[in-house]
């Protein structure tokens, strides 16, 4: 992956996590145990003040679907 490839990623990932701030929610990724059976490496939507998972219980979310969620909320 190039310098720019990864730059692009991040910030697709921040763009995502700031849309689910103003629906109220948190993207949260995984970071460890990518590619066990509960874990795909993605994120998960989660709302704080009922501390639920409203999405990507798997963390199988990508920050597109991330995004698009929070659009249709």
């Amino acid at each position: 992956m190039s310098n720019q490839q990864v730059r692009a990623e991040k910030a697709l990932e921040q763009r995502a996590r700031r849309k689910a701030k103003r629906v109220g929610l948190v993207a949260q990724k995984s970071r460890r145990g990518i590619g066990r059976i509960d874990n795909c490496g993605g994120f998960r939507l989660v709302d704080p003040r009922l501390n639920t998972i409203e999405a990507g219980y798997r963390f199988d979310l990508s920050a597109e679907e991330v995004i698009e969620y929070c659009a249709a909320v």
